[in-house]
């Protein structure tokens, strides 16, 4: 048996546990970065993205330098974590949002002695 019972100090434990949670949580970082870092390729692409575009389309947003993309040779590449932060962009902004910026602009406007509302 690899088991040991002994007296441990209260520090002691702390350090222990601290320490191991530490390791867990590089150990997930590190896993975490490796799946986001995956490539793909332009059939992986479009069976990745939600809407499911045809390569057609995917080809077109290329063209037009709306999706980001990476090119060796003839071939298009794709990077999962940069393909989700371009989805994440894509968001549509709510009317509250738009209404605080709005507020935010107008207030930096008065500030500057701008035009008054």
């Amino acid at each position: 048996m690899d088991y040991l019972l002994s007296p441990i100090r209260l520090n002691e434990l702390e350090i222990l546990i601290q320490n191991s949670l530490e390791k867990a949580l590089k150990n997930q970082s590190n896993i975490s970065s490796i799946i986001e870092d995956k490539w793909l390729d332009l059939n992986g692409l479009c069976a990745y993205l939600p809407d499911k575009p045809v390569k057609p389309t995917v080809y077109t947003w290329v063209h037009n330098s709306i999706i980001p993309y990476h090119k060796k040779g003839k071939k298009l590449f794709f990077l999962k974590s940069e393909i989700d932060q371009w989805l994440k962009e894509g968001r549509k902004k709510t009317k509250f949002d738009i209404k605080e910026e709005a507020d935010l602009h107008l207030s930096k406007l008065r500030k500057k002695g701008g035009r008054q509302c």
